[in-house]
């Protein structure tokens, strides 16, 4: 046992450190990961025996549960609006057109029998989001047009899909399916998939409005298990988790919930122990000896798939929405294959039919060749595209912007004898850089205006710079535009209802809002509102 845990925590140790070894040499960090499960697995140097594929497909579905859920709820959706359209095309009949694509390949060209052809299309159909987002963030890529916020919710939504695509060919390679029946797995996995996430992300959205948990930890554990609920919930009614688990993180990570920074730092750390391990596991299930075996039809797929099926079915979605022709290619180019391709290819190994073919290894050196090739080169595709720009901050597409908010809530009780006592909000003088956000008196919650009148006992709630947290207020931000009713006017004159703008983010600089303060374009507002 103490062996074991050791070996598990050096692992660890390596995985992180391996980190800042991929970043100085240009490699994708989850390709690091597999390689170091390849070195300690059954034909590496360490020589961990590994070959339990029902054990690692459990572990890694609810890996990809987690990874799913912060996929979701790290992706801003005012950011993606632009995009919505494009990227839930992208993600389901983009996802249908590259697992036939690939599937009509594999039959026509390579020979493989019809169904498995399919299998291996639908298996390899989704592009990775656990790739794409450790990409787009450890390279700072700053692409236009939306491009990021386009690739976040591609890949964030389309492993449902080729889940589901997985499930519909393996159901007809068993031919125990009726025409009812399979005409009913396919209504249950979308239908009760989205019914499900949707209601149980405003069921937990109605429970944080009614109830206030006592530790600021619960919270995170609470949402936790929301996420594992929202995954396990619809696979009863035989529906798809994975695009439950989704819906209920895009819907919660972009709703006012009290805890959100500290929702946003448990979550990527989760996360990222999730890739670890899943990527770790993966190398070490896999037996380097056999890819000899399978490289030449794996490289035919790969290819096929890289240059041919995924610019096809990316053309032919995006080319109607005017899309530029740079977007085109780097979209093209960006369609990682990753953990859930592996993960789904583990499902066809473990199922009772009989393939000709080691599916697993061609799979995985797929995934291979994808995050080497794509990942590595997906920065300068971006450069010689001429799709990045620098006035573009590809963290502002994620919702963990509260991450470097440097705001803080400064609470007052304010005594019988205080000067301030009976006096009005307009007649105080505040300390330098503070605004009176809040007034508790006694059970009752008050947005104080110039005329509020405070009295002994009250509690005053203000906001300096640098990050708190106080029960009862929620932040959450809006960049103005030229088409926003806000711009060009003062604060005084736009402000309305429970809201009260904390701090302007000008530029570089942060300005404490003030009722005579003009409001610019492209000035980010973050707001407070009792909740």
């Amino acid at each position: 046992m103490g062996v074991n845990l050791l070996l598990i925590g050096i692992v660890m140790i390596v995985c992180v450190l391996g980190n800042k070894i991929s970043n100085r040499i240009g490699m994708p960090v989850l390709f690091m990961f597999i390689l170091l499960g390849m070195f300690f697995g059954s034909d590496g140097i360490v020589k961990i025996r590994f070959d339990n594929y029902i054990f690692a497909e459990q572990i890694c579905s609810v890996a990809l549960i987690f990874i799913m859920f912060y996929g979701g709820f790290g992706t801003k959706w005012e950011e993606a609006k632009p995009v919505a359209a494009k990227a839930i095309l992208l993600s389901s009949l983009g996802t249908v057109l590259t697992a036939g694509l690939v599937g009509l390949f594999c039959f026509l060209i390579l020979r493989i029998q019809i169904l498995e052809s399919f299998l291996i299309g639908a298996v390899v159909s989704s592009t990775d989001a656990a790739s794409v987002f450790s990409i787009l963030r450890s390279k700072r890529l700053n692409l236009r047009d939306h491009t990021a916020s386009l690739l976040e919710i591609e890949s964030g939504s389309n492993d449902p899909f080729a889940y589901m695509l997985t499930i519909v060919v393996l159901s007809l390679m068993n031919g125990t399916n009726s025409p009812h029946e399979f005409a009913y797995l396919i209504f249950s996995q979308i239908v009760y998939g989205g019914l499900f996430g949707v209601a149980i992300a405003m069921l937990t959205l109605l429970f944080f409005k009614r109830f206030q948990l006592s530790c600021s930890g619960f919270y995170s554990i609470f949402v936790l298990s929301i996420a594992v609920i929202s995954y396990a919930a619809p696979t009863i009614f035989n529906g798809n988790g994975y695009l439950s688990v989704y819906i209920t993180g895009i819907i919660l990570g972009n709703s006012k919930i009290n805890d959100k920074p500290e929702l946003v730092h448990f979550f990527d750390g989760i996360t990222g122990l999730m890739q670890i391990l899943l990527f770790f596991l993966l190398g070490l299930l896999s037996f380097p000896s056999q890819l000899p075996t399978v490289a030449l039809t794996a490289l035919a797929i790969s290819v096929f798939l890289t240059f041919v099926a995924r610019p096809l079915a990316v053309y032919s979605i995006l080319t109607p929405f005017k899309s530029s022709k740079g977007q085109k290619l780097l979209v093209s180019w960006a369609g990682m294959r990753g953990a859930a391709s592996i993960v789904f290819a583990i499902m066809a190994v473990i199922s009772p039919i009989t393939m000709r073919n080691d599916i697993f290894h061609i799979i995985f050196f797929i995934v291979l060749f994808s995050i080497l090739i794509q990942g590595t080169l997906i920065p300068f595709a971006a450069k010689r595209l001429n799709m990045t720009d620098n006035d573009i901050d590809v963290m502002s597409t994620f919702n963990d912007y509260m991450d470097e908010l440097p705001v803080q809530f400064l609470r007052l009780s304010i005594p019988p004898d205080y000067p301030w006592v009976n006096q009005k909000v307009k007649d105080i003088l505040l300390p330098p850089d503070s605004f009176l956000l809040l007034i508790i008196r006694k059970k009752e919650k008050i947005i104080p205006n110039g005329e509020t009148e405070i009295f002994a006992e009250d509690i005053l709630i203000l906001s300096g710079k640098s990050p708190n947290r106080i029960d009862g207020l929620s932040l959450y931000e809006m960049k103005i535009k030229k088409e926003t009713r806000w711009h060009g006017k003062k604060i005084a004159d736009a402000m309305s209802g429970n809201e009260r703008i904390v701090v302007i983010r000008r530029g570089e600089s942060i300005v404490i809002p003030k009722g005579d303060t003009v409001l610019q374009e492209d000035d980010i507002l973050v707001f407070s509102e009792i909740i």
